[in-house]
């Protein structure tokens, strides 16, 4: 069996970290085998290089090995380009085509970004695991095929799982073997390694000097986080060599290269949801009904005591905060609406002298606002009263912060706790 550092040097791969041997180790050892490998880690840390150990030190290392981004194929097109198809079988087929599976028969396949598969892609992917067939696009000829599958990616698989966006079985069948590569802050004994190495490459191909690095720009070099890992601080090594013009480099040069350190805080995200938050759309709704529900009846005690009293200003003075509440601070254009109102006659209740028909005919318009009142209330009784009993669960029975919450004042809140008998 290949040693670590010989496998290393073979493939170009930097770095001491214990980690990082240990990734390797795992590759090597089932080199040999046929398992199913899932490689994982954060973008940029390396991961195409497990793939290609797998296969070269494998007995399919004289086979064909084929890399596949999963994520850069439109999902209209991936199960053509997975599993090829049959001339005519979509607009654009003009002939037939062989996909990865069956032209890497007998070798190895590399499917990166494995993560960004979509679902019925999955299914066939699986169904290749499985037992080794698989049916090409526009066609019932079921075919068979002997590859090694070896599978990126830099998703979380169980976030993705419980979002359904990711096959639970497959995920299993895939992740046989899981090797995992660490990111490139965890390596601190090995960024300023990589950065001699990406400098002298940069020399080489450009033919100029190598750059070096002084302590302070060393030490700042270790401190930077790497969101982007390997691939970022190789991009910074080749920034500098190119545009540069002096090789020792100093490290008020080198931050001018990195982005500012607010950018590199942690972002802290409480994956728990608070019980108070209506994150559900349903849930949302029903609250928006519910305040409207509130609003309304507002506006008809409002209606109701000023066809009493016939007087704006009154009505106004009594129900300042209920106005308020409902529309906030009254403008000089509502002012003026009052004082319109003010002007405005009350129609009488009609005497006993009146024919009876104009009369059935306002009864009947009543009864119809009631019977939608009705219908309202029965469609939306239970779903208030479940939201009192949560909101007053969640402050601890405290009639205010639950009204507060609910949008409604204490008083209407009391009201509604005798109706409901809490």
């Amino acid at each position: 069996m290949e040693s670590v550092q010989a496998t290393k040097q073979r493939f170009g791969i930097i770095g001491n970290d214990p980690t990082l041997n240990r990734a390797i180790e795992k590759a090597i050892q089932v080199a040999p085998t046929d398992i199913s490998v899932l490689v994982t880690g954060e973008s940029g840390v390396g991961k195409e290089s497990i793939p290609k150990i797998i296969h070269s030190l494998s007995h399919r290392k004289h086979g064909k090995y084929i890399a596949v981004n999963c994520g850069a194929i439109p999902e209209g097109t991936i199960d053509s380009e997975l599993f090829g198809h049959e001339k005519g079988a979509f607009t654009g087929a003009t002939a037939t085509r062989n996909g990865y599976f069956e032209v890497a028969d007998g070798g190895t396949i590399f499917l990166d970004e494995v993560g960004e598969l979509p679902l019925t892609t999955q299914v066939r992917l699986l169904r290749v695991l499985e037992n080794g067939e698989f049916i090409k696009v526009g066609s019932s000829k079921v075919q068979k095929t002997n590859v090694r599958i070896v599978a990126a990616t830099n998703v979380n698989m169980f976030d993705a799982i419980k979002k359904e966006k990711f096959r639970e079985d497959l995920y299993y069948r895939l992740s046989t073997v899981e090797i995992n590569l660490p990111p490139l802050r965890n390596r601190k004994e090995d960024i300023h390694l990589l950065f001699r190495k990406f400098a002298s490459d940069f020399a080489l191909k450009y033919k100029m000097p190598t750059i070096k690095l002084s302590d302070e720009a060393v030490a700042i070099l270790l401190k930077f986080r790497w969101n982007g890992n390997i691939r970022q601080l190789r991009n910074v090594a080749e920034q500098i060599s190119v545009l540069e013009q002096t090789r020792e480099i100093s490290a008020d040069t080198l931050r001018h290269y990195l982005p500012s350190e607010s950018s590199q805080l942690p972002a802290v995200i409480s994956n728990t949801k608070s019980e108070s938050d209506f994150s559900s759309e349903r849930e949302i709704l029903y609250k928006v009904l519910f305040d409207m529900k509130s609003d309304l009846n507002d506006l008809k005690k409002l209606t109701m005591e000023l066809m009493k009293t016939g007087n704006a200003s009154e009505v106004q003075k009594k129900n300042e905060s209920l106005i308020d509440k409902i529309y906030g601070e009254v403008d000089d254009d509502t002012q003026e609406a009052y004082e319109d109102l003010e002007v405005l006659s009350i129609p009488e209740k009609p005497s006993d002298t009146y024919s009876d028909e104009p009369i059935e005919t306002a009864t009947d318009k009543y009864h119809f606002a009631e019977e939608i009142e009705e219908e309202e209330t029965l469609s939306l009784h239970d779903k208030e009263l479940e939201l009192i009993k949560k909101s007053l669960e969640r402050h601890g029975g405290k009639r205010k912060l639950a009204a507060a919450e609910l949008g409604i004042s204490e008083r209407t809140l009391y009201r509604k706790i005798k109706q409901y008998d809490l």
